[in-house]
Parts: C-alpha cells; structure tokens; sequence
C-alpha cells in the first residue's frame, strides 16, 4: 500500500481515520457466506452502472437546501424504489447558513487590491465554467466587517496559539492568516476568536495540497494557486443541529418538533471566516516582513514565512452570512430481512456537496446506488436476506454531520436495540488504494472479505493489492471525526467502519468534477464495483449467519494496545500511570474470554437460544456508554472512541482517559479510571454472558 501523508489524509478523506491501525488483526475468521450467493452477488456491481450512477449524481452544484439537491434526493430515491427497496424520506427544519452570502478579501495597505475568492475558469474543463458554483466559504462563519493587521498562525492549531503566546506575539483585534492541515477548521476559527482575533483566513499552502506534492490541476491531480477548500466551522460540544441539541430537528410544522434554542444562545462562531488559495495568500505572505517562522512553520510558497510584518501591511475581510431554518432530507431504502427483520445493517454516506462533490461524496452515493441494484437483482432472482439492510444517503453532512446525526437522535431506541453495525461510504471512491478503519469487532471481517473480492478487473484480490509486497498486514485504522459514522459509533456505540478507494483529490474545491475524476480519479469506473464487493460481501456475511460474525476476541487485542499508549502519554504528561494498572487486568480477561467466543461462535450449530446470543452480541459494544457522556462532551458518549476535540478529527481511543491526561489532571484522571472500571466491568460481564450462552 503506498504511504500515505498526514497532509495527503487530511485533504483526500473525509472519513477521517487514523491509520495508525491495530499490529494484529485475528485471522481465524473466513466469511460462512455460501460459495452460490458469494459467487452471484460478485457478478453483479459493475462499472457502467457505477459511472451512470456517477454521472447523474454530480452533473449540478448541489448544496444542502438548494432545488438541485433536492433532484438529487429524488434520483437517490427513486434509483433504490426500482431496486426493490421500501424508501423513505426523513426531513428535518435546521438552523443552517442560507448560502455563503458575501465575502471579501482585499489587501488595504501597502496597496489596494482585491484578492481571488473563487477558483480560476479551465478552458479544458467544462464543468469549471458552470455560473452555479459558488464563491470559495465557510459555513457558520460569522458576519462582519473588519480590517487589520496579520499574524500568520501555522495551522491554527490549540499548539500554534499557544505557541504565538509563549513567544509574546499577540493577535488581539489581528486577521490571523492560518493554513489548512492539521486539524478541522472549525477548531481554527475556534482558537482564533478565544485568543481574541477579528477575524480568520485560511488557505490550502502549496507544501500541503499544491505543486510540492506534485503536478497542479488540470495537468495533475494537487491544488493550483486558485483551488480554494471550503467547509463548515461549525464548532459545539454536540453533533448535529445547533438549535436541538439530543433532539431530532423535526420540521416546524411537525406536532412532536421540539423547542429550538436561541441562536443567541449558542456558542456559534462570531468573527468572518473565510478560505482563499494559495495565489491569494501568497499576496499577503509575501509582503510580510516581521520575525521569521519557526522552521516547522514554513509553507511551501518561495520566499520566508513571516510572523506579523514590520511594515505597514493590512487587510480586511468582510463576511455577511444570513442563517435561518433550513428544509433537510435524508433518503433511507430498506431490504426487509425475512427471518430478523428487526436486526439492521445499516450503510450510508451523504449527497450533498460543495459543489459538483463528484469525489466528495457521490462516488460514494454512486456505489452504494451500485450495491442496491446488486442486492435487488439477487431478491429478483429468489434470495432473501435474513436481516434487514438499511441503505441511507445523509444530507447536510458538510456544514457539521447534521442529517445523520438528527436521523440517530430520532431513532435512537431503535437503534440502540437493533443496529448491527453502520458502514459508512463518504467519498469512498476517490481513487484505486483501498484503506479501512472501523470498531474492533469489524475488523476481521474487513481482512476476510478484502481476501475474498476481486481488485479491479484483475486477477489479484483486494487484500493482496492492498498489502502489496509489505510483510506486514495492512493497518486498519481507528475511526476518528468528520463523517457520518459519528452518531452511530461515538454517540450510540454501534459498531462502525469506513472503507474506501482512496486518492489525494481537490477536497472540496469547485474543482471536485467529472473531469477531474476521469483524469486522476478512475477513469475506468472500475473503483466503484470493487469497493461495492468488498462492503457487499461484509453486508451479507452480517446478514446471512446464523450469529452475528463479530471478531469478539478484537476488543481485547485492541484496547490492550490503546491502554499501554494512553499509559505512555500519561508518563509524557508526569502523571502517576500505575492507576490504570486495574483496566490493564480488566483487559487481560477480555482477550481471554473474547477469544474463547470466537471459538465457540465459529463451532456453533443453531440451536433455540440463537436470538439470545445475538441480542448480546448486539449489545456488546453498547456496554461502553458512558452515563454521563464524555467531560468535553455528553452528547459523544461512548468510552472507547470519538474525535479528537481539540483538532476534530483524530481518532481519540478511551477519550475519557486521555481528556484528563492532555488536561495534567492528576484527580481527574483517577475518578475517570474508576469510571471505566465499572465500564470494563460491564463489557466482561457481557463477555461471560454470552460464553454461557454459547456453551448450552
């Protein structure tokens, strides 16, 4: 598998992972898939389906709450009814921007100039001339009017303010100049307004996204000058509408629509905010002639970064950015399983996009819509899925994951009681390297299913591409932030994953198109049918047995690597790491008891106490839920994972424990061990549960 950069991640995924995986992933499992159905459902997702699919999706600019969004939804919707699949519609009323409004950006002194808020014309692209792509910006920026001098600040991270601090450089009433990297922009405006700036531009540097990395669009795949990354900033202790915190922001004119904050209420971003690219920074860097950057602070652009400037040099940037209550729908289909009905397998990604989003995120939409046609082809033709699988397209994931996370607040009991696992597939078919990263239980079966499905049109399989001539086993990575597995994974403790073929593309960027992804993307389509293999093959593995085929003995070899590193950054942090001694013997006792139930499920025969079994392994990883939810936190509830909440998204594995560590609270740590102690508790109590209902 090529290696793959932390800068290269953060612009080419949106499911955000960390690919500093698990060293060892069991691999006593095999899909119990019958050789038949294996053999016809490989058949079936090909890429002319995949490319129609494709090209319907991300022919138009299609923003959250705009009519060509909502053509969308309809395509969606009507693509998975001629499947075969019950659809419905789940609309919610949230508080939104009603579009980005206007910005400016203009050097005041040393000259007046405007500067480029959106992406050049590309004679060869005819997608780039469309008059209905939007001016480059940031949702849930705040409104105003401000002019100042600069500081330039790295990446904006919580590090690179409290650096500026320590070296006596104060951005108090600045326009602090930020790269994008190294964390989720949210948290750059975030930082920004705490440490008491006007105002935020932020800027794709040539080093992280452009021609140090390689070619520029359209001769190559990286960032030119104007290429410019939007996104929300969107920025709260919850996931989801901003107004309705743990409840569904059901429409307004809905009887059971709840009481909406005050927006004024909400700790929403106050200072404009705004993107550019690189060209139009440079016009900024350039001139600044103050202290030099410390060396990791250096972009790629061909001159010094500097701190502030020494000479007059001032910009101002002006952002107003009406918000109000926005019309949102996500499209759920339905395979009803004939014999568990009310046991879910539930996929998805979102639809809605920046602009053409054809990477980001309807090529995932593309192969799922590929993947329903394949499973509805097989109902067609007399199979019958024993569970049922759910197949949702999400909306308004990129102004902060809300359409999701309002769908899992609505259906939370069921969920809670009925969710097998959730298989996310934002922007999943980018380009031709297939990576994962999901909850522990998963990942045996990623590794099974990768081993079992065709890559591309070859003869190699997906596992042997991906692992190439590595002795190692490829890592699977540990889910962070940024999609729409957060809700189903950090909030309800479903077990989650996110797999995708993955290229470095023009995240967010109007240049995300059909053009684009014929050049550097897949211009084959083949991308798409394997990928749909892959996840069709887990889909119906986590369908068709008679227990749910969870890698059990996962948990233990998994949290036994995430403790002795939460150990050794507890000795990083000088705080006593002999209190975690008690979880170290807790997860001794799961790996045990966990690998004893990978023997016994791989031996079992159906017996009358099946439903039992299953109904704990369901609840297996629910056993993690915190009461009280997380200290940053109580919407993200669950103790083994969520994001990173100083940089959005990283994954944070036992983010309870490791709060307290980055926070050098000694007392706070220990009351969270206790904690977890009776958390661990209740998952090795569930652990022997099942193993005496295995053994009857």
């Amino acid at each position: 598998m090529k290696k793959i950069s932390v800068a290269d991640l953060a612009i080419g995924l949106c499911v955000l992972w960390s690919l500093i995986g698990t060293p060892c992933v069991v691999d006593a499992q095999t899909l119990q898939l019958d050789a038949e159905t294996k053999k016809e459902f490989l058949q079936l997702p090909q890429p002319e389906q995949f490319r129609e699919h494709l090209t319907r999706l991300a022919s138009t600019p299609h923003r959250a709450g705009t009519p060509a969004n909502r053509k969308v939804a309809d395509y969606l919707s009507q693509t998975m009814e001629a499947a075969g699949m019950t659809v419905q519609e789940y609309p919610y009323d949230t508080y939104m921007p009603l579009g980005p409004g206007k910005v400016t950006v203009s050097l005041i002194e040393p000259v007046r100039q405007p500067l480029s808020i959106q992406e050049d014309i590309i004679p060869e692209d005819p997608y780039s001339h469309s008059p209905d792509l939007d001016i480059g910006w940031n949702a849930y920026s705040g409104s105003g009017d401000v002019t100042g001098e600069v500081v330039y600040a790295n990446y904006g991270r919580k590090e690179d303010f409290e650096k500026l601090d320590e070296m006596g450089i104060s951005i108090e009433g600045k326009i602090v100049l930020a790269r994008y990297g190294g964390n989720f922009r949210g948290y750059k405006a975030y930082f920004a307004e705490k440490y008491g700036a006007a105002g935020l531009i932020i800027f794709s540097d040539p080093k992280d996204a452009g021609y140090v990395k390689g070619l520029t669009f359209p001769e190559g795949r990286y960032y030119n000058g104007s290429t410019i990354q939007r996104g929300s900033v969107l920025t709260l202790p919850y996931t989801g509408d901003p107004l309705t915190p743990f409840e569904p922001a059901l429409p307004l004119d809905d009887p059971a629509s709840p009481d909406r904050l005050d927006p004024d209420d909400v700790d929403l971003c106050t200072i404009p905010v705004t993107p550019i690219g690189y060209r139009a920074a440079r016009e900024i860097l350039e001139r600044m002639d103050g202290q030099p950057v410390p060396g990791a602070w250096q972009g790629g652009l061909p001159f010094t970064y500097r701190l502030t400037s020494k000479s007059a040099l001032t910009v101002r940037l002006k952002v107003n950015q009406p918000r109000g209550q926005v019309r949102i729908q996500n499209i759920v289909g339905t395979f009803t399983g004939e014999e568990f009905p009310d046991e879910w397998i539930v996929l998805g990604c979102h639809y809605d996009a920046w602009g053409y989003g054809t990477t980001d995120p309807n090529s995932g939409s593309a192969m799922l819509l590929t993947l329903a046609e394949s499973i509805g082809k097989m109902i067609e033709q007399g199979f019958r899925p024993r569970r049922s699988i759910l197949i949702a397209h999400w909306d308004a994931e990129e102004y902060g994951i809300l359409g999701s996370a309002e769908w899992v607040e609505q259906l939370k009991d069921e969920l809670s009681a009925n969710a097998v696992a959730y298989l996310n597939a934002d922007a999943a078919c980018a380009g031709t390297l297939f990576s994962a990263a999901s909850s522990p239980s998963l990942k045996p079966l990623i590794k099974a299913a990768t081993k079992e499905s065709p890559y591309m049109e070859g003869s190699e399989t997906v596992w042997s591409h991906w692992k190439g001539s590595n002795k190692e086993d490829p890592a699977i990575g540990n889910l962070g932030g940024g999609s729409d597995h957060l809700g189903f994974y950090s909030h309800l403790a479903i077990p989650s994953m996110g797999g995708n073929m993955w290229s470095p593309t023009l995240y967010h960027s109007n240049y995300d198109d059909l053009y684009w992804f014929d050049l550097f993307g897949d211009s084959t389509y083949q991308n798409g049918p394997t990928l749909a293999k892959v996840l069709g093959l887990i889909t119906l593995e986590l369908s068709e047995q008679d227990l749910i085929p969870y890698g059990v003995g996962q948990y233990g070899i998994d949290l036994n690597g995430h403790l002795n590193k939460i150990k050794q950054r507890a000795e990083d942090q000088q705080l006593d790491s002999d209190v975690l001694k008690p979880l170290l013997a807790q997860v001794q006792t799961m790996t045990e008891r966990g690998h004893a139930i990978d023997s016994l499920m791989r031996s079992y025969s159906s017996g009358q106490n099946q439903k039992a079994i299953n109904h704990l392994l369901i609840q297996l990883e629910r056993q993690f839920l915190l009461p009280e939810g997380l200290p940053f936190g109580s919407w993200y509830r669950s103790a083994y994972a969520t994001s990173d909440p100083y940089s959005g998204y990283a994954a944070w594995m036992l983010p309870g424990l490791r709060y307290y560590i980055e926070e050098k609270d000694q007392a706070g740590l220990e009351k969270a061990v206790a904690d977890h102690e009776l958390v661990f508790g209740r998952f090795v109590d569930a652990l022997e549960d099942l193993q005496e209902q295995l053994v009857r």
